[in-house]
């Protein structure tokens, strides 16, 4: 092979945040950019954790206890008041405002990252999620709850969203052998942002804090500072391979009667949303999700009210225990839900590798049918008082709810081709702004309804779950019903090579292949990257197992 490439463009000239800049010379270690996606994701999964800030905040301004509002005073006036601490209740709505956001900026903004490329895209995202971050503190340092939602709900949602998907096409396309597998490397990120932000702003909080304040705000300064950091590093190692690159020695599946769901050809975005192939994959992502989200919502207090005193060794009831009781039992139920996040970011990267080998729908398949199966089973282990099946029957659940959101991409990209999949993707990401309303309020309200009637507390779950296993039967028709896409929706060559010269697409003049293995010079860099987003990760992992050891006490 030929030791360069010439490229169509004028690429020494291209503006440094331009697409064409970032076009990979031959010998690049397509490895360097699972790490640098995951260095972007690691960083805005911090939403999930954000709710080590609610206890603190409750307190902000009484300090050592919350001081409550007048209970006359009306909504607006809470949200400017400065002499009385915020409800939880108040501080919650930044999470409805995170995926909401998220989902609307994913759709509206795919199209635009795949014309702009990953390097712009993420480097919007980390203003965007980090400037939210800076306002939402400006808003805890003047007691202004507006500012937080504003702040790291709409303007930080907006980040989230843009720097979820940043990575999705550029990662299909370096890895067309190994699409669930990169995929998933990248999306486990997000999930484990979590465990590596909530006790990084739980010391940070405790370092800061002194008679005047909690020291909430001080740590969301240095959490946007280092974030940028690491998010600006993963934008600028992005680069993305020539049109038509493949790696050396691969050969490109034959589209046989076996491989009818994966396409060789490209289907453009103000098309594919149209089609029922997305339609029903939106609605098996949204079921999915609606039902993992519900799970997540009800996990603590579930484990907590059904097996009561069976934590401690003893008969009594939830309600028969005492106050020491109770803590105890709920420092167990925290063990339970890191224990859970630990299958959710497992599962992220086992099913999208799974996914490489049994196919998407497969994949899909799994996930509805077991599913249904683990969710209709864990009201029997309740009433069997087997809290090791139970808590497993939840922890492959979670790996399940996670592994939905990482094997999405691939299956877009098997039914729509990789030309525009991340702007695909992103309007598929609605379905979970969707399911983030959807499976919460199903949760709490049929909760609080047989509570109301007079259900016991360790039954009041039964009929929740019976329910959201149907839901799972509904994902399991509409994953039945997804077939290939028909002809009439994929891009003719001409519409192809107009959208790559959109996209700033380059491909290889003349007939050299385009094909390449890494270059043994890159590989240093490339350990020294997975080392950069490895440690922190393996420390979040740790920090998580060692929350995690009082459930088997």
């Amino acid at each position: 092979m030929s030791d360069a490439i010439a490229l169509e463009g004028d690429l020494p000239q291209a503006a440094f945040l331009s697409k064409e800049r970032i076009i990979a010379e031959p010998g690049f270690n397509r490895w360097l950019v699972p790490p640098a996606a995951l260095a972007i994701h690691l960083c805005i999964g911090m939403a999930y954790g954000f709710s080590v800030f609610w206890l603190p905040l409750s307190q902000a301004v009484g300090i050592d206890a919350p001081l409550a509002c007048n209970p006359d005073m009306g909504f607006f006036a809470a949200m400017t008041a400065t002499d009385c601490d915020w409800p939880i209740s108040m501080m919650g709505w930044i999470y409805t405002l995170f995926f909401v956001f998220l989902g609307c900026a994913a759709a509206a903004l795919g199209g635009w990252l795949e014309h702009a490329g990953p390097r712009k895209a993420g480097l919007v995202s980390a203003v965007f999620w980090c400037g939210g971050l800076l306002i939402s503190a400006f808003g805890i340092y003047s007691h202004q709850i507006w500012l937080l939602w504003l702040g790291a709900g709409v303007i930080g949602g907006i980040g989230l969203g843009l720097g979820y998907i940043s990575p999705v096409s550029t990662l299909i396309k370096w890895f067309p052998d190994k699409r669930g597998m990169a995929t998933g490397m990248a999306i486990m990120g997000f999930g484990g942002g979590a465990m590596i932000g909530a006790p990084l702003a739980a010391g940070l909080m405790s370092y800061f804090a002194g008679p005047d304040g909690v020291g909430a705000w001080q740590t969301l300064v240095v959490m946007a500072l280092i974030y940028f950091v690491f998010m600006v590093g993963g934008a600028l190692t992005y680069r993305i391979p020539p049109t038509g690159w493949k790696p050396a020695g691969w050969k490109q599946p034959e589209s046989k009667a076996g491989n009818k769901m994966i396409t060789h050809r490209h289907v453009h975005v103000s098309v594919a949303w149209k089609t029922p192939q997305f339609a029903l994959i939106w609605a098996a992502l949204c079921l999915n999700v609606s039902a993992g989200i519900g799970i997540i919502g009800m996990a603590s207090p579930l484990l907590q009210e059904v097996f009561a005193g069976q934590l401690l060794g003893n008969s009594l009831s939830y309600n028969e225990l005492n106050a020491v009781q109770l803590g105890q039992i709920a420092a167990i139920a925290a063990g339970f839900t890191g224990l859970l996040s630990l299958f959710n970011i497992g599962g992220r990267f086992f099913w999208a590798s799974i996914s490489d080998y049994i196919g998407r729908k497969g994949t899909y398949f799994v996930f509805f049918g077991l599913g249904f199966a683990l969710y209709a089973s864990v009201p029997l282990l309740a009433e069997w008082g087997s809290l090791a099946l139970f808590v497993l029957a939840f922890g492959i659940i979670l790996s399940m709810y996670g592994g939905g959101f990482s094997t999405v991409p691939a299956y877009l990209a098997d039914m729509f081709g990789t030309q525009m999949v991340g702007a695909i993707h992103g309007r598929l990401l609605t379905a979970w702004a969707a399911a983030g309303i959807v499976g919460p309020v199903l949760v709490n309200y049929l909760r609080e309804y047989q509570l109301s009637i007079g259900v016991e507390r360790a039954a009041a779950y039964d009929i929740t779950l019976y329910i959201l296993a149907g839901l799972l039967i509904l994902g399991f028709i509409c994953n039945a019903l997804v077939r290939p896409v028909a002809d009439r929706h994929f891009m003719t060559e001409a519409q192809l090579k107009k959208e790559q010269n959109v996209s700033h697409d380059k491909t290889a003049s003349g007939s050299v292949s385009l094909e390449w293995a890494p270059d043994p010079a890159t590989r240093p860099v490339t350990i020294a990257a997975w080392i950069a987003v490895g440690v922190p990760l393996a420390l979040g992992i740790w920090f998580t197992l060692q929350k995690t050891l009082p459930l088997f006490y």
